[in-house]
């Protein structure tokens, strides 16, 4: 299930946004959380599992358009299809086409092989 991100669960997101390769050192961290707190067209979503939040997922939108900058799993739960459940709800949750960064294309094309959208 998305849930919308909240300020009081900073440390749960950036621990998570952490399993991304390119925001491992924690003043990159730092910045990104920075970024998605003070510009209104970022967004960040969790992803819960059960009762337990399993992964996050942000976006930039434009216009009629929203990509996908980030997306992480809790190593404990990857392999099991989430990342793949996480993408298609957004996408279809959101207003906005969901487009893919270089970062995401590999995965989010993944996502929709084999799925009508």
């Amino acid at each position: 299930m998305i849930i919308p991100y909240h300020q009081d669960c900073e440390k749960i997101a950036m621990g998570l946004l952490s399993y991304m390769p390119g925001e491992k050192k924690v003043k990159k961290l730092q910045n990104t959380m920075k970024h998605y707190r003070e510009d209104p067209d970022w967004q960040l979503f969790f992803w819960k599992e059960e009762d337990t939040i399993v992964g996050v997922m942000g976006i930039e939108r434009d216009g009629n358009r929203a990509y996908l900058h980030h997306l992480a799993i809790n190593p404990s739960y990857r392999a099991e299809g989430i990342g793949r459940k996480m993408v298609l709800a957004l996408g279809s949750e959101l207003k906005e086409t969901l487009c893919a960064t270089k970062s995401t294309t590999a995965f989010i094309e993944s996502c929709y092989e084999g799925s009508e959208t």
